[in-house]
């Protein structure tokens, strides 16, 4: 008989990632915060970019890579519009933290951008939106790392950026829409994935040193190595390589610090603003009008036997509504790589539900 893979309650798993990051000597308020957010992409099914980092980000912790413990420094504070220099704390924390303040504010200034630079590395951040969208509040977040060069601009096989995600979360009556893109026809954590996998990836996401397009991550450790290839692909990647520049210079510039210092650090530029739609047209105008434009998507015509319309978000939230029900089946590494860190910092793994 074939062994049903292990399922776990969140709240076991989040205490489980908050105890090793508590042990590796992260603040044990903060490490609750990393937790709760790895967790949550994790349940969305963005499971590159949950607990599938936590080895990475304990590595860091007790390397000195990612600093446990400080404050950002302010660099620039007008009210609305802020800077902070994160010191290479860690980014999810210091994500949220920015993500408090913005949605503070705007409830009194109307909107408030903010930008970090120097930040560790910040996960998904599709989990980070109903933060602000749960208090009807309009979120963008975007990232990219100046330390990596993994993509390449439309045209050129060279690695140059980063895939520079961006992050849109848009309140209506109902459930929210997430949107959560990036600026390449691929991640970095899924060519890790297929490379450590079965090999290939599921389209011809990248681009090998002859300006062929591939499917094989091999092509990214060629001499010289090839790239992922911009959203758009070879034929449609000038929408992938101008989405990239845009978050470049929102993360990178905005922040004053980016690939133009030459930082080693593996890390985050972040880029975030939060809009209170009560100070402009009104929050009932603005929901009516979102409201309308998702049940209207949501009933549009499809072709016999096609499922209907699903809107940014719609899946995420059903994976994480059926993972609160029944417990989260994590990708089948994530345990394996986060075991002997238990070991080590003697932390009891979480029990599987029954």
């Amino acid at each position: 008989m074939t062994a049903v893979p292990p399922h776990y309650a969140l709240a076991e798993l989040v205490r489980y990632a908050t105890d090793l990051f508590a042990a590796a000597g992260m603040p044990n308020d903060r490490a609750a915060i990393v937790a709760a957010l790895l967790v949550e992409a994790d349940a969305m099914g963005h499971d590159t970019h949950g607990l599938n980092l936590g080895a990475k980000y304990l590595d860091h912790l007790q390397s000195g890579i990612m600093v446990a413990t400080g404050e950002p420094e302010v660099i620039t504070d007008r009210g609305a519009t802020v800077v902070w220099d994160g010191g290479y704390l860690s980014g999810v924390w210091l994500t949220w933290k920015a993500i408090q303040t913005a949605c503070e504010r705007a409830k009194q200034y109307g909107t408030v951008t903010m930008a970090i630079r120097r930040s560790h590395h910040i996960g998904c951040l599709g989990a980070f939106l109903p933060l602000a969208t749960e208090q009807n509040l309009m979120i963008t977040l975007a990232s990219s790392d100046p330390s990596v060069a993994a993509v390449a601009p439309h045209g050129s096989y060279e690695p140059v950026f980063t895939p520079d995600p961006l992050a849109v979360g848009i309140p209506t009556p109902g459930d929210p829409i997430l949107i959560d893109i990036s600026a390449s026809a691929t991640t970095m954590g899924l060519s890790d994935r297929a490379r450590d996998g079965d090999g290939r990836l599921p389209g011809q996401w990248l681009i090998d040193n002859k300006g062929q397009a591939s499917d094989d991550p091999a092509v990214l450790e060629a001499d010289p190595p090839g790239a992922l290839l911009p959203l758009g692909g070879l034929d449609r990647g000038h929408k992938g390589f101008a989405l990239g520049l845009m978050v470049e210079a929102l993360t990178s510039g905005l922040g004053g610090f980016g690939r133009a210092n030459g930082p080693s650090n593996w890390g985050a530029a972040v880029y975030l603003q939060v809009i209170d739609p009560e100070a402009l047209g009104g929050l009932e105008a603005f929901t009516f009008q979102t409201g309308w434009l998702a049940d209207r998507c949501r009933a549009a015509a499809v072709p016999d036997g096609q499922a209907p319309v699903r809107l940014p978000g719609d899946g995420a939230l059903a994976r994480k509504r059926q993972a609160v029900a029944k417990g989260l089946l994590l990708y089948p590494t994530i345990m394996a790589d986060l075991a002997p860190w238990a070991d080590r910092l003697g932390v009891a793994p979480p029990a599987p539900l029954s």
